[in-house]
């Protein structure tokens, strides 16, 4: 119990997983792009967007207990619908994974 009570101290906010990955890939040579939600915006859109040789990923970070809300995965279904790559990411290694089952190369 003792050990769980610790382990929230030591959980990453969304906010910090999004920093992250997004030094992480601008040091793999991404164009990397935070995108915010405000006045005008697509509603759900994702937190990063990335490019590299002409591939783009939209990225959505997320705790992990976090969840899509509903804009967020409508935006995801869009995204995808169009042959775009949508991602859903809690850490790095979960990006990594995620990019090399796409045989995108990190």
């Amino acid at each position: 119990m003792l050990q769980q009570q610790h382990l929230k101290y030591y959980q990453l906010t969304e906010k910090d997983i999004m920093g992250y990955i997004r030094e992480y890939l601008r040091y793999g040579g991404w164009f990397v792009v935070r995108l915010f939600q405000g006045l005008g915006a697509y509603k759900g859109i994702s937190d990063l967007v990335a490019i590299k040789n002409g591939i783009t990923v939209w990225i959505e970070c997320k705790s992990l207990r976090g969840t899509l809300s509903k804009d967020q995965q409508t935006f995801a279904e869009n995204i995808k619908k169009h042959g775009g790559v949508y991602i859903v990411a809690r850490s790095i290694d979960d990006l990594v994974e995620q990019l090399k089952a796409r045989a995108i190369k990190p």
